[in-house]
């Protein structure tokens, strides 16, 4: 994937890795930021949008959306990681997402011959979300490994983190997940802090099943 596009004047390069790291966990890695969210933006946000969950939708209305909720339009620069189950996939496949924009396109042809269930990572080399978007695979792909970290969330209070995590534009049905890698990975975007304790036992699970 060499395929050139610009951006405010910058030239980029397209993700230019793609790569199962590990049973049924695909990372595709992009060069940079921006690059990755606006291949990821319909994907990820039909996955986990409070507002755009399961729904078919066109970038300009998540664009309108996203810059009335949130005070302006900066989607592109405001997120650093992407992960979606491969059945998020289908409708885009489908054409029911028509039309795709190139960014689209590309992801879909990647994938669109693969047997589900799968999953789907993005990270960009400028920021480090490897472990965070990783755990979310696991959480999908692995049923044991879910149970298992179910099995310690359910020893801690996270309500307070979970508001938060809904503020900043998760829907409910994802806060499980995201409060798992949050609390492998650390969070800079919230202020609510998880404990300690959650995250070194997280870690141990997830060490035993990345290995």
């Amino acid at each position: 994937m060499n395929c050139r596009y610009y951006y405010k004047g910058v030239v980029f390069l397209k993700f230019v890795k793609k790569k199962e790291i590990l049973p049924k966990i695909f990372l595709l890695e992009f060069d940079n930021q921006v690059n990755l969210m606006t291949t990821f933006c319909r994907f990820q946000e039909h996955y986990e949008s409070p507002e755009f969950r399961g729904r078919i939708f066109s970038l300009d209305e998540f664009k309108e959306w996203y810059a009335k909720t949130y005070g302006e339009w900066s989607y592109y620069t405001d997120w650093n990681g992407c992960n979606i189950p491969s059945y998020i996939l289908k409708p885009f496949i489908e054409g029911k997402f028509d039309p795709l924009t190139q960014e689209e396109q590309k992801l879909v042809n990647l994938f669109k011959n693969l047997d589900h269930p799968y999953y789907v990572i993005g990270v960009h080399k400028e920021h480090d979300a490897l472990l965070h978007e990783t755990a979310h695979g696991l959480y999908y792909t692995n049923e044991e490994y879910k149970k298992k970290v179910d099995d310690v969330l359910k020893n801690y209070e996270t309500d307070d983190f979970e508001k938060e995590l809904l503020k900043i534009g998760y829907c409910e049905e994802v806060l499980a997940d995201e409060v798992h890698a949050y609390a492998l990975s650390g969070s800079k975007k919230i202020e609510v802090k998880l404990p300690q304790e959650l995250g070194r036992r997280l870690m141990v699970i997830f060490k035993e099943f990345s290995a």
